[in-house]
């Protein structure tokens, strides 16, 4: 099916409104207020389309638009709608705040025990997780631009009290979330010859080097990124190790919550007690992706352009975009290391503090490389060997391919891949984090990058694998009942993997919703220019322009008006054409070649009526 993110938005508001709001007013679900990471997934599933695609804001009624009305008509009138949706944002804070503790950013159901016959205690499902951190920077940079436009006109006197009480809270959840992401950061050095260092050794050796010279390369190529650490390690990083003693290697990234030994981070927001660090200090993959993405928001055109930053949180940000680029720079030149074939391209990824390797982890490797792509100018050889990796991935996956009978990529939808939550056994039992939202994951980086790719190649190729991967997804829509058309119904694809709790997945529709967020810009963006049709383009409208001004020094008759209304739309044509050409010469030759074939119309209807004569 053709990506048409409009039409699915619509469709998925339609779904949501449905299941959300039955009565009319705002309803959590069974599961509403036990995860605050599953809580503002739910909430963004609206309010990241609302405040980044202008057709779909809520923020001035007046300017809602009608499709978007009918597809939320359960929640109410124009009128209705933001005040709804404001106070389902006051109840999420209320729900997950710890009284004077501050804002809980407790992971609740999501988190499982590793050993099924073992339960998780109280304190260990109320521990704050980088999901809910990253999620949360997202949401509350949402509601704050929300609320920043909405207030713009007057309103009732109890809804701009509400209003005023949600900025407030939302902006305390906001410091809080970039106060726990600044403590998640850590950075691991290791021996070469230990474990991990053999591990990272033989990932980035695709040249069958000896170990020493591997060895010897990371650490001329890493030297920079260990400097900028250095110099900047007096800002709050957690190093674990011998940052000095350059004969060791490293890795940087975020761990699953905040980190052990972790200092408080000096603020003069009022965000109350900073929690004590139960994370080993070991980077993960898939938590350093989503922290990215939650930092990365913070330094939108939107976030800027509307001031949403206070002179704190800007402090802040800095600090995480510090990290952030750091550790962009660190994955990207792991994935791409050496002269020939990339590590990434060597699929499956292997992690290196928890020794597990998959296709998810390839994954996370290539969304850290699209992200480094962004910030810098790619090569077209960079894009055609990542597009090539997600091609491959999707096909492991059995996303582009058949699903077999007893297919080991079941394990990869459904339960997902399992991440041991190194030093939550401190508290209890051992626990562990599930991700089942990899087709999910690579439609949004495969989006990504085909908005970065302005090669004809290789912008098709990614069009091509996304459309495949969301017909894949749209299968896996639920069928029926609550949560009818919204995800996650994987026994449509993987009729033989092992039931799951609940068929409604918030993770795998917001995941969604940010695609189709993602091919809004993608779609806005102009298309790529073609070097060879420029060249027909100016070509064709060299000869129009031509034959244009040979027509215009013909005889015209008083009577003959039609002509001259010919000629004035030709002659508007070749102006628009001439205006297009370099965007979109495509266009222009169609305008060019239509303005050759209504000359060439007059000169024979002037040749035909001069042998009547």
């Amino acid at each position: 099916m053709r990506i048409q993110p409009r039409q699915h938005l619509l469709e998925i508001w339609q779904a949501i409104a449905r299941h959300s709001f039955p009565d009319g007013s705002w309803q959590w679900g069974e599961r509403g207020g036990a995860s605050s990471v599953a809580d503002a997934e739910h909430l963004l599933c609206l309010l990241y389309p609302a405040t980044e695609i202008p057709a779909f804001r809520l923020d001035a009624p007046n300017e809602t638009t009608d499709d978007a009305l009918r597809a939320l008509r359960k929640a109410g009138t124009r009128e209705d709608i933001p005040c709804k949706l404001i106070t389902a944002l006051t109840e999420f804070m209320d729900a997950h705040t710890a009284g004077d503790s501050g804002p809980s950013f407790a992971g609740g159901y999501y988190f499982d025990s590793q050993d099924p016959n073992e339960e998780l205690t109280p304190e260990q499902r109320a521990l704050g997780v980088v999901d809910s951190y990253s999620m949360s920077i997202t949401l509350a940079l949402a509601t704050l631009g929300f609320l920043k436009v909405y207030a713009r006109e007057p309103r009732r006197k109890d809804v701009e009290e509400m209003a005023l009480e949600l900025e407030a809270a939302t902006r305390k959840r906001l410091t809080a979330a970039m106060v726990s992401l600044l403590r998640c950061f850590t950075v691991n050095l290791f021996d070469a010859e230990s474990e991990q260092g053999v591990a990272l050794c033989d990932r980035v050796n695709q040249e069958h080097l000896s170990r020493r010279s591997v060895v010897q390369q990371l650490q001329r190529e890493l030297k920079p990124i260990r400097a900028a650490i250095r110099e900047y390690v007096d800002l709050g990083i957690n190093v674990v190790g011998d940052l000095g003693n350059e004969n060791l290697l490293f890795e940087c990234g975020w761990s699953w919550g905040v980190v052990q030994d972790a200092p408080p981070i000096d603020t003069t927001a009022p965000i109350g007690a900073q929690p004590k660090g139960v994370a080993r200090p070991s980077p993960y993959l898939y938590f350093t992706v989503v922290a990215l993405d939650g930092i990365a928001d913070l330094f939108s055109n939107r976030t800027l352009t509307l001031g949403l930053l206070n002179t704190e949180q800007q402090r802040l940000a800095e600090a995480l975009r510090l990290r952030w680029e750091i550790t962009q720079q660190y994955w990207s030149k792991i994935a791409r290391f050496g002269e020939g074939r990339w590590p990434l391209e060597d699929v499956p990824w292997q992690t290196g503090g928890q020794y597990l390797e998959s296709d998810y982890f390839s994954l996370s490797v290539a969304a850290i490389l699209v992200q480094d792509l962004f910030r810098r100018r790619a090569t077209d050889d960079d894009l055609t060997r990542t597009v090539a990796v997600m091609e491959e991935l999707a096909s492991r996956a059995k996303i582009t391919r058949r699903m077999t009978r007893d297919d080991p990529a079941v394990e990869l939808h459904n339960p997902g891949i399992r991440l041991p939550l190194l030093g939550s056994e401190s508290l209890g039992p051992a626990m562990q984090w599930s991700m089942s939202d990899f087709p999910a994951q690579l439609l949004k980086r495969t989006i990504q990058l085909c908005s970065l790719s302005r090669n004809i190649g290789s912008h098709d190729r990614l069009l091509r694998l996304a459309e495949q991967i969301l017909d894949h997804l749209w299968e896996r829509r639920i069928p029926s009942g609550a949560g009818a058309k919204l995800w996650d119904n994987v026994h449509a694809v993987c009729p033989d993997s092992p039931p799951t709790a609940s068929p409604l997945s918030w993770t795998i529709t917001e995941r969604i919703v940010e695609c189709m967020t993602a091919a809004t810009g993608l779609y806005r963006q102009p298309p790529i220019r073609s070097a060879e049709l420029n060249s027909m383009a100016t070509a064709l409208l060299s000869e129009a322009g031509h034959l244009f001004g040979n027509e215009m020094l013909e005889a015209a008759s008083c009577e003959d008006t039609s002509r001259e209304i010919r000629l004035k739309t030709v002659e508007l044509q070749l102006r628009r054409a001439r205006q297009i050409v370099d965007d979109r010469p495509g266009t222009a030759c169609a305008l060019a070649l239509d303005v050759l074939g209504q000359l060439d119309e007059l000169v024979v209807a002037r040749r035909a009526g001069s042998r009547g004569v």
